[in-house]
């Protein structure tokens, strides 16, 4: 039995990740009124023959100040080991003014004095609770629902593990830091390939720069110390009942070094730790 919370701020792909999940046959409900989520996923867990092995539910803002109680359930049923996890969508305000401009669609939460984004504001302190309580947050940006379907089944659908998931994540700082990061580490003090104009064009997955990065004692002991801070703290991480763990890494460009290190801290992890492993090249995407 798996039971996934979605939710997010509205525009941020929520619906995309619902039906992105119903095509993998999990039973999704969206809106549930909140006073019925504590009763239906009691129900779930103790049916002991179920007919739906696999439950989305979806959860925003109409939902209302209820959702507090909502947050402070699924806390309860997380700390007694009950097969939950929590998903989080979010995107800049900027990008979800931008979205609800471009498909004049009306954000649940606005009315005659509550314009957009003030809509917006008031929606992420009622869904803060949910946000801070979730297994893995996604920050959708820059992700078009193509990219998004992609992310779903990358982390979600195809994870058939129970055990913690360890998503390390490249970037670029001249784009932006990801907001869905448990730790981030900054690599733009080793030696930058894009200097060489061999190099430039190429990316951290390419021979030549990786290397010429390899090659390098302070590349090698960046690897070696993120490497080591992970299998150092992975197991607690996993105690406290986490599904997700996301690690970001980055670079200027988030094209060379960052995607580099990632890649190779990906393949230590898999060779010394029994978790499943999940990379993201967020400016490859």
């Amino acid at each position: 039995m798996k039971i996934l919370i979605i939710s997010g701020l509205s525009g941020s792909g929520k619906s995309v990740a619902l039906d992105t999940l119903e095509d993998d046959d999990f039973y999704c409900i969206d809106n549930l009124p909140i006073t019925l989520l504590p009763t239906f996923i009691e129900q779930c867990l103790n049916d002991p023959n179920p007919h739906h092995k696999k439950i989305a539910i979806g959860i925003d803002a109409r939902a209302g100040q209820q959702i507090d109680s909502l947050a402070s359930t699924l806390q309860t049923l997380k700390e007694n080991n009950q097969p939950i996890e929590i998903i989080f969508l979010s995107a800049e305000i900027n990008t979800l003014i931008k979205r609800f401009s471009e498909t004049r669609r009306k954000h649940p939460l606005t009315d005659d004095d509550t314009p957009l984004i003030k809509a917006i504001t008031l929606e992420q302190d009622l869904l803060a609770g949910i946000a801070e309580n979730a297994d893995l947050t996604i920050d959708t940006t820059r992700k078009n629902v193509r990219q998004l379907r992609a992310l779903i089944n990358q982390l979600i659908v195809a994870k058939n593990s129970s055990r913690l998931t360890i998503v390390l994540q490249s970037f670029g700082y001249k784009y932006g830091v990801p907001s869905d990061s448990d730790f981030m580490f900054d690599v733009r003090c080793l030696p930058n390939p894009h200097w060489d104009l061999a190099l430039r064009n190429l990316s951290g997955k390419d021979q030549p720069v990786i290397e010429f990065l390899s090659q390098n004692e302070e590349v090698a002991a960046m690897i070696e110390s993120i490497h080591d801070f992970i299998r150092r703290w992975i197991d607690l991480f996993e105690h406290e009942n986490r599904s997700y763990l996301t690690i970001s890494i980055g670079c200027t460009g988030g094209h060379h070094r960052s995607v580099y290190c990632a890649n190779r801290i990906a393949e230590l992890l898999e060779t010394h730790l029994n978790y499943t492993i999940s990379i993201r090249h967020r400016e490859f995407e």
